[in-house]
């Protein structure tokens, strides 16, 4: 038999459980609760810490008659507490059972969960992460949040004040509107613990890609507007551990859009594989790279990757790997430049910077790892589109020289530097790189010939505008992301001046590509591996 639940709007608080891990805000919450006079209810650590601050606490075990056993592993788990929690007021069969089994109602339920999340987090042995495996809780914030016509269900510090303006505002009861807000929040909580919990199971038996995949977020920023105006956004913290965006302190400018965040992030793991090296500089247009450079000084590198493309730049993301400098700073404040991210900058760097209210200054603690496997998933039409990282790097692979003429020393830094940028430009990709720099992309287009062609029409312009006019590709290196399907491609890139190219290979027309290469006189290395970016 099944009982619809009554539309009762209020709902009167006479007596709440806590039993919290984060006791943040506890005792001010729950002695404004006694102060209304709610009995207040509580399991082990939390009910001492009550008692501590001078509160009247029923014990769990006093309520059910059963005593906590196995180190606490059974405390909550009892018709005593979860009929409290479960009854649907003003049902007579449930009122009837619970006369008959002496089980009180609970009006409130404050819960959070064991640190699982933060246990993984610190790389926990297994048994301590199995330890850290919350059962009563989620099973007692489950039932709550089902009887939420009912039952008030907390999971989160942040919401006591809400709670108690509620109970303020009522006379010492919450709205149903209220509680179904603190419900939905509650499913959402066990759905994301359960959610790390089966990816560290899935990583334990080495699982990438299981049959079920759940990806879990939480906000943390609500921004204006999405890609587009008309579009709603917001950005969430995974459990991917690895040094990002959400890590990053803003110092200084106006809030994030989504496209800046999006940007960013491309040009954070451009800048990442560069971690460890030289000063690097990476400026970002539209997700692609528009301008990459290694130098001596921060301030050469961000000259270098300028001069690739100046126009591009203009409005774009710059992602550094070494702190701001001032002389990176003086520079850089020259052009407009939406948002900077940077691990640490000088003060005098700083005091540079506040000039520019408008720009966004990010300073992270570090930079993400390059090399670090995690989950990419992507929405399509009706499912999930999920792949692992494109994490490798050409020092985990075995090029293969397969021209006539082996590249030269400056010739081979500079292929290996292209080839690193080439992973993050999108296809069809095109990296001209030369003394460590690009000096012309050309990024997302349906055929390789028109990528080759935009990257040298981009580097003409490049030069002009430094009052040149040759092309700066002339005498450079080209990285292309995927394999060359036809000789035109290489004849391209020999006639804009490239003396030597980095590329997979596979394609069945290998053969004449590389006596194209040796016609030409061209150094040519196939990595047997792609990187295409879409």
């Amino acid at each position: 038999m099944t009982h619809a639940m009554t539309n009762a709007t209020l709902r009167p608080v006479a007596r709440a459980l806590l039993s919290v891990s984060d006791k943040t805000g506890l005792i001010d919450f729950a002695t404004a609760l006694s102060k209304r006079g709610i009995a207040l209810l509580s399991t082990g650590g939390t009910a001492k810490a009550l008692r501590e601050a001078g509160l009247t606490v029923r014990d769990v075990s006093e309520e059910t008659g059963f005593p906590e056993i196995m180190d606490g592993r059974v405390k909550t788990l009892h018709p005593a507490i979860h009929g409290g929690l479960l009854s649907v007021r003003g049902n007579a069969v449930h009122e009837k059972a619970q006369a008959d089994n002496n089980i009180r109602n609970i009006d409130l339920l404050v819960v959070n969960l064991y640190p699982f999340e933060q246990t993984v987090a610190r790389k926990a042995g297994a048994e301590e992460t199995i330890e850290n495996i919350d059962v009563g809780g989620p099973a007692m914030i489950r039932a709550a949040a089902k009887n939420h016509d009912g039952v008030a269900v907390v999971t989160d510090p942040a919401d006591y004040a809400a709670v108690l303006a509620d109970l303020e505002a009522n006379n010492g009861a919450t709205t149903l509107a209220l509680r179904t807000a603190l419900a939905a929040k509650a499913f959402a909580r066990t759905a994301s613990y359960d959610a790390a919990i089966a990816a560290w199971f899935q990583q334990q038996a080495g699982n990438t890609l299981p049959a079920r995949v759940i990806t879990a977020g939480t906000r943390e920023l609500a921004l204006r507007y999405g890609e587009n105006p008309h579009q709603e956004a917001a950005l969430y913290r995974s459990n991917d551990g690895r040094v990002g965006l959400l890590d990053a302190k803003q110092v200084q400018g106006k809030e994030l859009s989504y496209n800046n965040i999006n940007d960013a992030d491309a040009a954070l793991e451009c800048v990442a594989e560069f971690s460890g090296t030289a000063p690097a500089c990476v400026i970002v247009k539209h997700a692609n790279p528009c301008g990459v450079a290694v130098g001596g000084t921060l301030a050469e590198a961000y000259a270098k990757a300028l001069a690739c493309d100046p126009v591009s730049a203009f409005g774009g993301i710059i992602a550094l790997n070494h702190p701001l400098d001032a002389a990176t700073a003086k520079a850089i404040s020259a052009i407009f430049t939406e948002v900077i991210l940077a691990p640490g900058a000088s003060d005098e760097a700083l005091q540079i910077m506040a000039a520019k209210k408008n720009l966004r200054l990010l300073l992270l603690p570090g930079m993400p790892d390059a090399k670090a496997q995690a989950r990419i998933v992507k929405s399509i039409a009706g499912g999930l589109l999920v792949q692992t990282r494109d994490a490798t790097a050409l020092d985990e692979i075995t090029p293969k020289v397969v021209s006539k003429r082996a590249p030269t020393e400056g010739e081979l830094a500079d292929l290996r530097f292209a080839w690193r940028v080439a992973k993050h430009v999108k296809s069809n990709a095109i990296v001209f790189a030369k003394d460590g720099a690009t000096v012309g992309v050309g990024a997302g287009q349906m055929s390789r010939i028109d990528s080759t062609r935009i990257a040298v029409s981009k580097s003409l312009d490049a030069a002009k505008a430094m009052g040149g006019d040759t092309p700066l590709v002339q005498g450079a290196v080209l990285a292309s992301d995927a394999f060359f399907p036809f000789a035109d491609g290489i004849e391209a890139a020999a006639d804009a001046g490239a003396t030597a190219i980095i590329q997979p290979g596979g394609s069945i027309k290998d053969e004449d590509v590389i006596k194209a290469a040796d016609a030409r006189g061209l150094a040519m290395i196939f990595t047997g591996q792609r990187h295409f970016r879409h």
